[in-house]
């Protein structure tokens, strides 16, 4: 690191669990993004403030009146613009040591398998259970640390993910995917209050920096895998669950 960027993140190296080795790999760090709105933008936002070297953003979505009250990252300026673009704006002014990659079309298939093979985190912000199915098999294809959150009306839930464990379950072991879900259930139809997506996407970029930091070297904090934490809005409870791996799991089980 140079001076700049020591005096930059002095924040975090002051914590010993970060230190400049954790920092160093924050900044060696390439992570995915997948969807740049309610909680894509402060996730992103974070782990651009925070250091992350690389940023790879995908989204094939346009920014909307309608998402100006919690998609952060974008402004009433940019309405109409592609959301990976107006995203890269914000974070480029914010951190401009970054590299920042993005993919204006739905990741699937190989092209979703390469993208996941490139990272070391994966960061699921969509909104839709298709696209987790699909995120969920490459990051355990490819062994890589999926971090998904979820946010609905007054409740918000998030989850780690990690297929280097052999303990660690995946997200199709919290749902059934092959029996689909209810597509319907999304900001759009049942609506949402926006502090809480920016808490769920914070917590989102939280669980991505100890990933980053534990990936390489010394593991400095304990991995969140095989958790589900989800948050109560309305009375800010949390409750925390333990989700063992199933066996017979369609994806990531050893039938």
């Amino acid at each position: 690191m140079n001076d700049e960027q020591l005096l930059r993140y002095s924040r975090q190296i002051m914590l010993p669990q970060v230190d400049i080795a954790g920092q160093e790999n924050i900044l060696a760090g390439k992570v995915l993004i997948v969807g740049l709105g309610g909680l894509g933008c402060p996730a992103a936002m974070y782990l651009a403030a925070s250091g992350v070297g690389t940023l790879l953003l995908a989204d094939f979505d346009r920014v909307e009146l309608s998402n100006l009250q919690r998609q952060i990252a974008h402004t009433e300026n940019r309405i109409g613009s592609l959301k990976v673009e107006s995203a890269a704006t914000m974070l480029r002014a914010l951190n401009r040591q970054l590299v920042i990659e993005t993919i204006e079309k739905p990741l699937a298939g190989e092209v979703l398998l390469r993208c996941v093979s490139d990272v070391d985190v994966v960061l699921d912000c969509t909104d839709n259970f298709t696209a987790r199915r699909e995120i969920n098999h490459a990051c355990v294809a490819t062994k890589t640390p999926l971090v998904s959150g979820a946010a609905i009306r007054l409740e918000g839930q998030l989850a780690v993910f990690d297929a280097r464990f052999d303990d660690s379950p995946c997200y199709a072991c919290l749902y059934d995917l092959d029996e689909g879900e209810d597509e319907n259930l999304s900001c759009s139809e049942s609506g949402v209050l926006a502090p809480l997506v920016g808490v769920i996407g914070s917590m989102q970029a939280l669980e991505a920096l100890k990933l980053l930091s534990a990936s390489r070297g010394k593991n400095r904090f304990m991995p969140s895998h095989g958790k589900l934490s989800l948050l109560d809005a309305k009375t800010l409870e949390w409750r925390q669950l333990s989700l063992p791996k199933d066996p017979a799991c369609s994806v990531c089980g050893r039938g």
